[in-house]
């Protein structure tokens, strides 16, 4: 299970989050309370969530992306955060005026999640650096699917120099997203792969968005594990590593983190799938969203058997 001595660099472009999340007995019903057995912030979104899953994997990451306005208090926690990972901050653009996304997330006994979060339209005006100092010693570029608004040119431009854009997909993208065509690799969840493609079946799903892209196609499914389309064409599986799941939390994105750090160190898809396979198994087993990502020698000794 050996990696390059010299870790890959990967530019994650997404939108950070303070998520705030409550432990529950079960998710109260509309109009009734719950009281939470536990409380913790933390910080988060898709693609923080994967940040700072690969750099506990080992992978030297920097982050692009709006946040908000410099005197608004969440990007502060969330900047400590990122920084106490490791994770480089320098292409982070403030917004004026704009709010830094928060999210509160109920989780339940089962470890399933359920949760509503604001994001500021604002956001979404961000002019990231340009693409010559964002793509410099860059291996891979992780986006979240929501980004793309402001960050196709960027990833048209890392296709054009041969750097692998892999998106990880937490929602129904439209057809037409430029995205979709764009990336090198798509990870969708299942229910966010059948809405994409607007057929009720993982498979014939990806079959489906295989005539409109040429990237390679994904969808996980959680303790079912990841189904996915070689280059002929035919639906392969891997199969995900049974553990007592706590905390789904940030899984999918720990999935999309490790997934694309392993793609980076090697280009071997089969190998690639089961490192994030083992990556996000682990998460599950712990509190904590994107924070409760395993560190590297966790992961290999899952894969060994130990």
């Amino acid at each position: 299970m050996a990696h390059s001595a010299i870790a890959p660099r990967i530019l994650c472009i997404g939108i950070p989050v303070r998520d705030l999340t409550f432990r529950v007995e079960a998710v109260p019903e509309r109009g009734s309370k719950a009281n939470a057995t536990h409380l913790a912030e933390i910080c988060g979104g898709n693609a923080l969530n994967a940040a700072i899953a690969m750099a506990r994997l080992g992978g030297r990451i920097a982050f692009a992306g709006p946040m908000g306005d410099a005197l608004e208090t969440s990007s502060g926690f969330i900047l400590e955060r990122m920084t106490a990972e490791g994770i480089e901050t320098s292409h982070l653009v403030r917004v004026p005026g704009a709010t830094t996304p928060v999210s509160a997330i109920i989780i339940d006994a089962s470890g399933e999640r359920t949760l509503t979060i604001y994001r500021d339209p604002a956001l979404w005006r961000v002019k990231l650096s340009d693409a010559d100092e964002l793509l410099a010693d860059c291996q891979a570029v992780l986006v979240e699917s929501r980004c793309g608004a402001f960050c196709v040119d960027l990833c048209t431009e890392a296709r054009r120099r041969g750097i692998p854009v892999i998106v990880g997909v937490d929602r129904a993208m439209a057809l037409t997203d430029d995205l979709l065509t764009t990336a090198s690799h798509l990870l969708f969840a299942s229910e966010q792969v059948q809405e994409t493609a607007d057929i009720n079946d993982d498979g014939e799903a990806l079959k489906r968005l295989a005539e409109l892209t040429p990237a390679f196609l994904a969808a996980t499914r959680g303790p079912e594990g990841t189904i996915w389309l070689n280059e002929a064409g035919r639906l392969e599986e891997t199969p995900a590593f049974p553990v007592e799941a706590v905390d789904t939390l940030g899984a999918g994105d720990v999935f999309h983190g490790a997934f694309t750090l392993r793609l980076a160190e090697l280009g071997d898809l089969r190998e690639a799938l089961r490192f994030a396979a083992a990556a996000a198994a682990l998460k599950c087993t712990r509190h904590g969203g994107g924070l409760a990502a395993p560190q590297r020698i966790e992961v290999e000794g899952l894969l060994r058997g130990t």
